[in-house]
């Protein structure tokens, strides 16, 4: 029995209007479709040239309630659910006068670009919850052995060759695919919808969630974006999934591949980190990463003195690297980044000058260069600075959320706990270091001079042998520099090694029960401590 059914009548409703004129008018004119349509689709089909019946003719009522209510009706719906081999269903059709709909082409309200606007309030966003659109296409797609939903522009050249290569009629196998991804569609936005709802302090009456408190449920609506060439091994498959919320600050996942070669996973992994150190900068920033951790990270007045600083910080580390940077890449950052023997994996930028990427292109064929936008929301020093937004690790059988560590300096909450006050250069190394340490893999250590890191020691399970791996890469720069660590000294043996080092200034978070013998030990030495109070453990 074939599985072949003809498209006679068409309903359209689309807020996204791209290419539908000409979708339409093959409708009409290359199989003699009869469209079916409501309020401002109808009147666009109309400019278009075409004739359209409206909805609210077949159902004997007006559009009403400010068009929130014109498509429920059983002369809709029992057009698109009626299954036409059930001779029941087709005796309830002929009795109330119901016609069947062969094609159903709706997108929805734009729920989610609405919240993604500045201001939007909460009456906007809930007006712009479809209601009537997602009914018809979960309609549609539960009776897809009969209907063909189209959800997307993007589907329109694949209808349209289905009902050429069968003469007017579309197959079973295709509406099947269709309705696989308009129920994907309508998960995703309600997802969207109910993300919103829960999220805390959204419109005036909504009441704000109490401080650091998750919500019950998370959803997770994640697309393919695109396959990878493999994971972190050959062996392993992998490929990137974008999430459906927008996000102010800049991403790699949103990003535009300039040049280069194909992405690898772990390329997405260092470049998301790089990119993460240097939007907690406002002043222009360079990060360089390996393996998810920094190597080199550094402060200046323009992004070419920045990369210099953060590439000099371990030039045997940087060699195929991760950079990232928060400004645009001009042609004098360019020449800085392209000198020498350096090789470069990932550059990660807001943006490029015209002829800095045509000197990039030129210096390297496979290095990927990515534009993420000017999106950067750069960290603003205090606790109103948190974002709504979560950090998640996926364990066996399940998956741990944790807030976002959004935040950055708060020198509100620092104490000077030494006799000696920090000059202002120290002070302005001890708070690159915080920043630079937040983002390494504990435990961690990192030396910092003249605005840049110069030895960082992360991933070690304790503390002195970060410390020393940190003084190492540091060597005799570290004389007269300063170092951070991202949890408290348990004992006072590390700022030991790194005041026998050189270093002159330490910030840490405090709270070891030995705290006293560490701050007896930096006054012994005419050194300066900051205790911030809060740590950056990071795993």
């Amino acid at each position: 029995m074939s599985d072949l059914i003809p498209v006679k009548r068409a309903l359209i409703s689309v807020s996204d209007k791209g290419g539908l004129a000409e979708f339409a008018s093959a409708l009409v004119n290359e199989f003699g479709v009869a469209l079916l349509s409501t309020g401002g689709t109808a009147k666009f089909l109309r400019d278009a040239g075409l004739a359209v019946t409206d909805v609210s003719e077949i159902t004997g009522f007006p559009e009403m309630m400010d068009g929130r209510v014109k498509t429920l009706h059983p002369k809709i719906h029992g057009g698109l659910l009626a299954l036409r081999d059930d001779a029941a269903h087709v005796k309830s059709m002929i009795e109330h006068g119901i016609e069947p709909i062969d094609l159903v082409c709706i997108n929805l309200y734009p729920f989610q670009q609405t919240i993604d606007k500045p201001g939007v309030t909460f009456d906007e966003a809930i007006e712009n919850i479809d209601i009537g659109g997602p009914s018809m296409v979960r309609s549609a797609a539960k009776n897809h052995r009969f209907v063909a939903v189209v959800t997307s522009p993007d589907q329109y050249d694949k209808i349209l060759g289905d009902l050429r290569q069968h003469n007017g009629s579309t197959c079973g196998k295709h509406r099947l695919k269709l309705a696989q991804k308009a129920f994907d569609h309508t998960a995703r936005y309600d997802a969207a919808i109910a993300g919103y709802l829960m999220a805390p302090a959204y419109g005036k009456s909504a009441e704000p969630a109490p401080a650091g408190e998750l919500p019950d449920e998370i959803r997770l609506t994640l697309k393919k974006k695109q396959s990878l060439r493999y994971g972190e091994n050959p062996h392993q498959k992998a490929a990137l999934y974008s999430a459906d919320e927008a996000t102010a600050s800049a991403s790699v996942v949103q990003a535009s591949q300039l040049h280069g070669k194909e992405l690898s996973y772990i390329n997405l992994l260092d470049a998301d980190a790089a990119l993460a150190a240097v939007t907690d900068l406002q002043s222009p920033a360079a990060c360089i990463v390996k393996h998810a951790t920094p190597c080199g990270f550094a402060g200046g007045d323009d992004i070419a003195t920045a990369f210099v600083k953060a590439y000099d910080s371990d030039p045997v580390a940087a060699f195929g690297g991760i950079v990232a940077v928060n400004r645009v890449i001009d042609l004098h950052a360019a020449q800085k980044i392209v000198e020498g023997q350096k090789f470069l994996e990932v550059i990660v930028a807001p943006g490029y000058a015209p002829e800095a990427l045509e000197l990039l292109k030129q210096r390297w064929k496979n290095c990927r260069l990515l534009e993420c936008g000017m999106g950067f929301q750069p960290m603003i020093h205090g606790l109103e600075a948190r974002a709504t937004k979560y950090s998640m690790h996926k364990i066996a059988g399940g998956m741990l959320v944790q807030a976002a560590d959004d935040i950055g300096i708060i020198e509100t909450e620092w104490k000077v706990v030494s006799a000696r006050q920090p000059t202002d250069q120290e002070l302005t190394d001890l708070k690159l270091a915080w920043i630079a340490v937040k983002h390494v893999k504990s435990n961690a250590i990192v030396i910092a001079k003249s605005g840049a890191t110069i030895g960082i020691g992360g991933g070690q399970v304790d503390r002195v042998g970060a410390s020393r791996i940190a003084i190492e890469k540091a060597g005799p720069r570290a004389i007269g520099a300063v170092a951070a660590s991202d949890a408290f000294f348990p004992f006072p043996d590390g700022p030991q090694l790194l005041l026998d080092a050189g270093v002159t200034a330490i910030i840490q978070p405090g709270g070891s029960v030995r705290d006293q013998e560490t701050i007896d030990l930096v006054n012994q030495r005419n050194a300066t401590m900051i205790v911030t109070g809060r740590r950056h453990f990071r795993h």
